[in-house]
């Protein structure tokens, strides 16, 4: 039988919703209880990290790790959204390549960030989101984010002229960092206005889109691909208004028939799910301890009483951090240390 206990790293595609692309997950492992550890706009794509059956109580460590992201900023033109669905609300000018690169140089360190209106925030018990669609504007205080790199990689010049029309940046930031803001804030600074075009999660913490199930189904992104991603996403959404769903009864059920992109995603999840290693341990901030005989490892996973002495480790009864248990390269679950050096189950993974 399967163990359904893991790390799956998934090529999330456009235009699909990161809780629709757990279907995969789910059908893959034959298992409701997954959870992913930070979402995409369904117009993004790239690395979403989902944690399964007993690995999901992890998710709210993961969430906390550094993304990277590969960014195409559309200069001229700012949208409500801050994202190319909006409408557009404020015009200037397109910058110059020098007066962007020297922009870019001031947007890397410790930064203040006003979230944007359109987002997840709570205001006041509310999404900011869901005000912002009633036309009540809200002023979300601006928090603390870190960019550790901000990289051009790619311009497309205005027809006629050496003003940036067009880039394609790539970001190394901190947990609660917007890419859509970074873009408004950036366009600013050169003296323009700006939103995001097309936007691809790469990596999280150690987790790297390169090993996710799917990759192969997504486009290499540049600036023309977003373009397209882009203009094929707005049509597709035109045509659902134009033509919405037919209503059905709430008893019928449309039979679940997968694509083949569907089974090819099923199947290299199976292959290419992930355990939870001591790598991605210490970056949730947990300190390792592993377990010294192999007789013990029953008595861990029966929820049996544990001494300092059963492992290869000394453990500080002041150190506050909770401790992750390994044998032999296996993660077994998570215990915590009592000043009265008594080991406590937080959970057991085995």
């Amino acid at each position: 039988m399967q163990n359904n206990d893991g790390i799956v790293l998934l090529a999330k595609g456009p235009g699909v919703t990161s809780f629709s692309s757990l279907n995969n997950v789910k059908k893959s492992l034959h298992t409701t209880k997954v959870g992913h550890t930070g979402t995409l706009d369904s117009f993004a794509q790239g690395l979403l990290v989902v944690c399964t059956g007993k690995m999901t109580k992890l998710v709210s460590h993961i969430t906390e790790f550094d993304k990277s992201y590969s960014a195409v900023i559309k200069f001229g033109e700012e949208t409500d959204t801050l994202e190319f669905t909006g409408n557009v609300v404020k015009k200037a000018g397109l910058p110059t390549l020098e007066a962007l690169k020297d922009a870019l140089g001031h947007f890397t360190g410790e930064l203040l960030q006003a979230p944007p209106a359109y987002s997840a925030v709570h205001v006041d018990g509310h999404r900011a989101s869901d005000l912002a669609r009633r036309g009540i504007e809200v002023e979300i205080p601006k928090r603390k984010i870190n960019v550790f790199s901000a990289e051009l990689k790619e311009v497309e010049l205005a027809a006629g002229t050496d003003n940036v029309l067009y880039a394609r940046v790539d970001f190394s930031v901190s947990k609660g960092t917007y890419i859509r803001c970074l873009a408004r804030d950036i366009a600013d600074a050169c003296g323009s206005t700006g939103h995001l075009v097309g936007l691809l999660r790469t990596k999280v913490g150690n987790f790297t889109l390169n090993d996710a199930a799917g990759l192969s189904l997504l486009e290499d992104f540049s600036i023309a691909s977003a373009k397209k991603t882009a203009a094929d996403f707005l049509k597709i959404e035109a045509e659902k208004t134009v033509t919405p769903p037919e209503t059905q009864s709430k008893k019928q059920k449309t039979p679940y028939i997968p694509t083949e992109e569907d089974l090819l995603i099923q199947k290299e999840i199976q292959f290419k799910m992930q355990t939870f290693s001591e790598e991605t341990s210490l970056l949730c901030g947990f300190n390792n301890i592993h377990l010294k005989m192999v007789e013990r490892l029953a008595d861990f996973k029966n929820g049996k009483k544990l001494f300092h002495s059963d492992f290869d480790e000394a453990i500080n009864a002041e150190d506050k951090k909770d401790l992750a248990v390994f044998y032999k390269g296996t993660f077994c679950g998570l215990l915590e240390s009592g000043s009265n050096k008594k080991l406590y189950y937080k959970f057991v993974a085995l």
